[in-house]
């Protein structure tokens, strides 16, 4: 965390001679999460494909200017599960047995993380970092690419409560990473307040005790 911390302070260094705008803090009130972007972003509608096989709904956050591209994907995986068993029912329905109509619901909400993961490594780009994270105790992954045209992009990856969120922002070759952007995200309540947990937060196991 320390290389992310002293990366920060020079971000915010080159930001104001290489953009006029400012850094707004942002927050969702549909996919309850709260981030610095520089400037108000442009949300659209999107179909997400799982690892294995569902079309969930889900929404892009997404500003580009002089200093990079910043992305917000947030995907509701809140009925995925139900998708499956519903899924399953109809293939037993059909004659199938218990081989062909398997139900990997479970494991396609929990290995969501590691899916969207697998989505960035694929594009062609060189792999620099890759390793465990957290944001206010939330686990995660983070990634950084190096692409083929010298620029670079910084991700980091979340589930919570059934939403998986994807955090992309890419910058210029030769501009310092995305930290502002990237250390901002947190998460929201149906209230909008920001949380934070005294442990670590896995979906898919209880929900540790908040401290704000």
């Amino acid at each position: 965390m320390r290389l992310w911390l002293l990366t920060a302070a020079a971000f915010l260094v080159v930001s104001v001679s290489a953009s006029a705008q400012e850094w707004i803090e942002y927050n969702s009130k549909q996919d309850f999460f709260s981030v610095n972007f520089t400037g108000q972003p442009t949300i659209r509608d999107v179909r997400f494909e799982s690892e294995y096989g569902l079309t969930l709904p889900g929404r892009v956050y997404s500003v580009e200017d002089a200093t990079g591209t910043y992305l917000v994907t947030a995907v509701d995986y809140s009925q995925a599960e139900k998708m499956h068993l519903e899924r399953q029912a109809k293939c037993k329905a059909a004659g199938g047995d218990g081989d062909q109509c398997n139900n990997p619901g479970r494991a396609d909400v929990r290995g969501a993380m590691v899916h969207a993961s697998w989505s960035f490594m694929k594009r062609g780009s060189e792999v620099t970092h890759f390793a465990l994270y957290n944001a206010d105790l939330v686990e995660g992954i983070r990634l950084q690419l190096l692409n083929k045209d010298g620029s670079r992009t910084f991700a980091v990856i979340h589930m919570h409560d059934y939403r998986l969120y994807i955090v992309e922002g890419t910058v210029p070759k030769g501009l310092p990473p995305p930290a502002l952007f990237q250390q901002s995200f947190g998460f929201l309540d149906q209230e909008g307040r920001r949380i934070r947990y005294e442990t670590t937060y896995s979906h898919g196991y209880p929900v540790p005790r908040r401290t704000r």
